[in-house]
């Protein structure tokens, strides 16, 4: 340990001793949360923002058209900075990212070939690693990065997919190698028909986590990320071929829709304890399909009247919030607000809100932004303000804490101008993500601000981080910075919404930090205060403010 570092602890530990003497080492309390503030709700200081980003048919990234380009990792790379530029520019703090489509991978995995979605060739290597490029992309920008995994899917239909011709899939692939693990459904010959893994099968169960946890350990990820894909969708009237494997092994169970669903419970159990087993601090989450059950089939249900993820995919969703075996849930509530008896948005956020309520889980909502300004989809989400209505509507409901936006391209597309009205109306501000009180933290000093200058283009600021992961004391891994106009140290109520947060940066390696607010008016006086942020968002104390003329 460098003595530099030994004296800005001692330094910081006396003025802050009481973080020192805390019994536990937890996370700093939020400055403003001894205080009643009143805080705007279009500019909340917490709040979960991301695009997803869909690889599978390279609906988003990488580009069916970057496969044939003249320099295809420089293009796929290109293309991933402009989506993190659009996430920056609607103020998000986290994308969700599709690194697993089809039983596959974007990164060079033991377990499992390359995906076809890089190359346009099943198990080719792309000649880089993908992953690792997404996740450090991501970081710089401090944004959050969610690997977005599809445990069971393993084909999609021809002819663009493999559909379920298991000599399609890529040489070496574990399905051709084990093809008593997997299913067509529809039944080959049908139109739609494709593979999947069988939930059932517990080889098969312990296979896929193996694979997904290969990522979790390598690479540097924020968070692991479910879709609503576990037993297929019913299609038609033909059935899930999988009598033999409930013979073989039903574990006691007598009905098999009920050992369907225990299946998949215990892929979410099993998953969220082997993230945290080997990394405590990475959170889980899924995106189910909107309604649990209606309440005309449960008194517990929803008041809606469509599809039950429950009975049709064996996904018991309410369970897994209220096992805890989820850290964050993201239904896809992609209906309107409106007399819609089947599924009305404004009908199922607050049974979610309730559903929740009481757990540590958190609840973020899946956003259709693919379904505005599209006539396909009636006329309803041909109100350019459909999406900015929702979000208007989560603010009634405290539990709501963010959303996802599918995805990315539909976002950029803005049809009816509704990207710019929800960015405009609440996301005008940059945000810090939730933070989940019951994973692992250490306490954080406050950062030092060594200098405070201006230059051309804005004002520099410049930092260091007191005992920055010495003894008690956890890792800066990002900055909150915030302006008040004048001289005022902003008061106990400045911090307590986004009102004053100009942005949050990565920390960088060495240790002077810096950056520039390039918003910063020529000859007008600020002051600026910095929190430092550990890599689930728990923030320091204050700093002391400094004054810039």
């Amino acid at each position: 340990m460098k003595a530099s570092r030994l004296a800005a602890a001692g330094l910081a530990a006396t003025l802050l001793g009481a973080l020192v003497a805390a019994p536990s080492a937890t996370a700093a309390p939020d400055p403003a949360a001894s205080t009643t503030c009143t805080t705007d709700p279009a500019t909340p200081k917490r709040q979960f923002r991301a695009l997803w980003i869909a690889s599978v048919t390279n609906i988003d990234w990488p580009s069916k058209a970057s496969q044939a380009a003249p320099d295809q990792v420089a293009q796929q790379k290109a293309e991933y900075l402009d989506w993190l530029d659009l996430a920056e520019r609607l103020n998000h703090n986290a994308v969700v990212v599709q690194v697993r489509p089809t039983a596959d991978a974007f990164w060079p995995s033991a377990h499992e070939p390359w995906s076809e979605y890089l190359t346009g060739v099943r198990g080719k290597d792309p000649g880089w690693d993908p992953l690792a490029f997404l996740v450090e992309e991501s970081h710089k920008r401090n944004l959050e990065f969610h690997a977005w995994f599809n445990p069971y899917r393993v084909s999609m239909p021809a002819p663009g997919g493999a559909g379920a011709d298991l000599a399609q899939l890529a040489p070496g692939h574990p399905a051709r190698q084990h093809p008593e693990w997997t299913f067509a459904y529809p039944p080959a010959g049908v139109a739609g028909s494709r593979l999947y893994y069988n939930p059932g099968i517990p080889e098969v169960r312990e296979f896929v986590q193996t694979a997904m946890m290969d990522a979790v350990t390598r690479y540097d990820i924020d968070g692991v990320h479910f879709d609503d894909y576990f037993y297929p969708y019913p299609s038609g009237t033909h059935q899930v071929p999988d009598d033999a494997t409930f013979a073989a092994y039903n574990r006691g169970f007598t009905n098999k829709a009920d050992w369907r669903r225990d299946n998949i419970n215990l892929l979410i159990q099993e998953m969220n304890a082997k993230i945290k087993a080997a990394k405590p601090w990475v959170k889980f989450g899924v995106s189910p399909f909107g309604i649990w059950r209606n309440a005309s089939a449960d008194p517990l249900g929803s008041d809606t009247t469509g599809s039950q993820s429950y009975d049709i995919i064996s996904a018991d969703t309410r369970t897994w919030v209220k096992q805890e075996w989820v850290d964050y849930i993201v239904p896809q509530l992609y209906w309107y607000i409106g007399q819609y008896p089947a599924a009305d948005y404004a009908r199922l956020v607050p049974w979610w809100a309730e559903t929740v309520r009481g757990t540590r889980v958190q609840l973020y909502i899946g956003q259709a932004d693919y379904k505005s300004g599209d006539p396909a989809y009636g006329s309803f989400w041909m109100n350019p303000r459909e999406l900015s209505d929702h979000l208007t509507l989560n603010r009634s409901y405290p539990e709501v804490q963010g959303n996802v936006h599918f995805s990315a391209v539909q976002v950029r597309a803005n049809r009816l101008g509704a990207t710019d009205i929800y960015a405009a109306e609440h996301y005008s501000r940059p945000a810090l993500v939730p933070t989940m009180s019951h994973l692992p933290a250490k306490p954080l000093l406050f950062p030092v601000v060594t200098k405070a200058t201006r230059q051309a283009d804005g004002v520099r600021l410049s930092w260091r981080q007191p005992a920055d992961g010495v003894g008690p004391f956890g890792d800066a891994t990002g900055y909150a910075i915030y302006r008040f106009d004048g001289t005022t140290s902003g008061g106990a109520c400045g911090t307590a919404d986004a009102a004053h947060l100009v942005d949050t940066v990565r920390a960088t390696s060495g240790a002077v930090q810096s950056w520039v607010d390039t918003t910063a008016v020529p000859g007008k006086r600020y002051t600026y205060r910095l929190t430092a942020l550990d890599r689930l968002a728990n923030e320091s104390p204050l700093s002391p403010p400094r004054f810039v003329g």
